[in-house]
């Protein structure tokens, strides 16, 4: 079966506000980025320099950044659907080297999907005043979707930054920018077409 992929609008150019703009990265950990994690997405180390440069801007402009670390117990019920990941406190469950957090970075330790659910995430945007987020990192149909439908849902206005979210398949990368894109009425953009002025 083939399926016809609708027009999907892509931005030339994203005019952030510093002040009021977050830049997120979701799950950007060993186990899904490295050879040997536990569940490996093949382009998400491909994403790490287009991530890097986002993060440089961000520095550069002052705006907030914030890191989502998915981070599960020994007898996680999502086992049972992915296998054991991210575990907590182990090498699978940190950060890429290359990415880590600095200080005055947010890290968001998540226990499903949806960075919202059930952690401090959107009370930090609240104190800080964003309405802006630019989302990055992985499994773009997975992590990332249901960050971006919660970050929708409570009037944040979204971003995706194109290279720099991977999948598991084609198909499910190009779903994600489909429902960001139509659903959530999100911009898609590469990253070097995102500013923070």
């Amino acid at each position: 079966m083939q399926v016809e992929l609708p027009d999907i609008p892509i931005e030339k150019e994203v005019k952030l506000n510093p002040k009021d703009t977050a830049l997120i990265i979701v799950d950007m950990q060993n186990d899904f980025v490295r050879k040997e994690g536990k569940l490996r997405v093949p382009k998400a180390e491909e994403t790490i320099p287009n991530i890097r440069k986002l993060i440089e801007k961000a520095r550069n402009s002052s705006s907030l950044i914030i890191y989502t670390q998915d981070w599960h117990m020994r007898d996680d019920p999502e086992f049972k659907i992915w296998g054991e990941h991210a575990l907590a406190g182990t090498w699978g469950a940190e950060i890429v080297d290359e990415l880590k957090p600095k200080e005055g970075d947010f890290v968001v330790r998540k226990y499903r999907y949806d960075a919202f659910f059930e952690s401090p995430l959107d009370y930090i945007l609240r104190v800080k005043k964003i309405s802006n987020l630019v989302l990055t990192g992985t499994i773009a149909n997975v992590c990332v979707l249901h960050t971006a439908g919660s970050a929708a849902l409570r009037w944040y206005n979204v971003v995706l930054a194109l290279d720099g979210i991977s999948a598991l398949t084609d198909f499910d990368y190009f779903s994600t920018l489909r429902q960001v894109s139509f659903l959530y009425k999100g911009k898609l953009a590469y990253s070097n077409s995102i500013f923070f002025i």
